[in-house]
């Protein structure tokens, strides 16, 4: 049976097997639950339902920078083979980057130095990052001031403008 838009309807966590989705696993605490306020998000991806650590938890960011280096040198060392050097093979760095992670983020979540550290980019609604919002996130890293601005989830500005954060595999 479909609900509104076509979709099925939304299961709610009464139901036996609710599952929910990143966005929908935030975990409640009764209010008084916890003596200090200021713990009711202890830890990165708290609010999303993520767990503290493993499989599924927010991705740290060395290996976030790890896998940026990566993905800059495979980009690199694609311009220098076909530019030999010089100024085209800086802007065709940049380009293959760009390209690179825009087309790989919107359709897979991972590019190739993600994949190789084991993370990758998910919405927190749960549904595929997609060429829009993939296109988005990449114009705001090659920015990279949006990267750096942090919030306590370790989603940069550019994570959120998409809705999305970076997860261990």
């Amino acid at each position: 049976m479909a609900g509104a838009g076509g979709r099925p309807p939304v299961a709610t966590p009464d139901q036996p097997g609710y599952r929910g989705t990143v966005s929908d696993q935030a975990v409640r605490k009764p209010a008084g639950d916890s003596p200090h306020p200021a713990d009711a998000e202890s830890y990165p991806g708290q609010k999303f339902g993520l767990p503290e650590e493993g499989p599924r938890s927010v991705a740290g960011v060395g290996r976030r920078l790890g896998a940026l280096i990566i993905d800059w040198v495979a980009c690199l060392a694609i311009a220098v083979a076909i530019f030999h050097s010089g100024r085209d093979s800086q802007l065709a760095t940049y380009a293959f980057f760009g390209a690179e992670t825009w087309l790989l983020t919107a359709l897979t979540g991972y590019t190739l130095g993600k994949r190789l550290l084991g993370i990758r980019v998910a919405r927190v609604d749960g549904v595929p990052v997609g060429l829009g919002m993939g296109l988005l996130r990449t114009v705001l890293l090659l920015l990279v001031v949006p990267p750096l601005v942090l919030d306590k989830d370790l989603r940069g500005l550019h994570d959120r403008a998409a809705r999305t954060i970076v997860i261990r595999n």
